[in-house]
């Protein structure tokens, strides 16, 4: 009995010296794979397609001042402002899907999040994948800068098939660096984050093109992000 106690308390402080490690180290590091990336690559080649993975990493000050703002308009309006978790968004979703259960749900997760997901976890609705986020989503908050989430955010995001990160698509789309692009192109590119390879920003369709009007009109309200906010 003893050693099954020492057995769990053992695997118990292993994973919260490894995980707040992890954070840690990630704070200064680039966060060059992610759980996500390989994962696509197994179904890439599981279902005999061409393995494809392209993912550049860049620092947020060479990264357009529009996408930041693009994001947060289209994503997290209260990004700056709440500490991991946008309580009334959550209590707002969980109202309307409980009103309208024929509809698709509505999801209330936070940049800070959908960034503890891309970068520690794997895709899926698990309590225990669900937990876990909440848990890796308080550190992150705890050890990182707002700039520093919203960096690894647009850094490790999936774009397209096989695209992650704001260069990544900047680069297929249009030829471009993350920082050449506009204001519309970060509207386009936030507008199709919630299912980028079902939503293209390189060939929109009306739905999307009318979704970058209402988030440029939105981006408007946004104040310029992190460093970029001196300029």
């Amino acid at each position: 009995m003893k050693f099954f106690k020492k057995l769990i308390r053992g695997i118990v402080v292993a994973f919260f010296a490894s995980t707040i490690l992890s954070v840690v180290v990630l704070r200064f590091v680039p966060v060059f794979f992610t759980p996500l990336m390989f994962i696509r690559c197994y179904q890439q080649v599981k279902e005999g397609r061409e393995l494809r993975l392209s993912h550049h990493w860049v620092s947020l000050d060479r990264i357009s001042e529009h996408m930041p703002v693009a994001v947060i308009a289209s994503e997290d309006a209260n990004f700056i402002k709440h500490h991991g978790f946008d309580f009334k968004a959550i209590e707002h979703a969980a109202k309307r899907n409980m009103k309208h259960p024929e509809k698709r749900k509505l999801g209330a997760s936070t940049i800070s999040q959908q960034t503890a997901k891309n970068v520690f976890l794997w895709p899926g609705r698990s309590w225990l994948r669900k937990g876990l986020e909440v848990y890796f989503t308080a550190l992150i908050e705890l050890m990182w800068s707002k700039e520093r989430i919203m960096e690894v955010y647009l850094n490790s995001i999936e774009t397209g098939e096989g695209l992650y990160g704001v260069e990544a698509i900047a680069n297929e789309n249009w030829g471009l660096r993350a920082e050449q692009l506009s204001k519309s192109q970060c509207a386009l590119i936030a507008v199709t984050l919630p299912n980028p390879r079902r939503f293209s920003s390189k060939h929109p369709s009306a739905y999307i093109q009318k979704r970058q009007q209402r988030i440029l009109r939105e981006m408007n309200y946004v104040k310029k992000f992190g460093a970029q906010s001196g300029k």
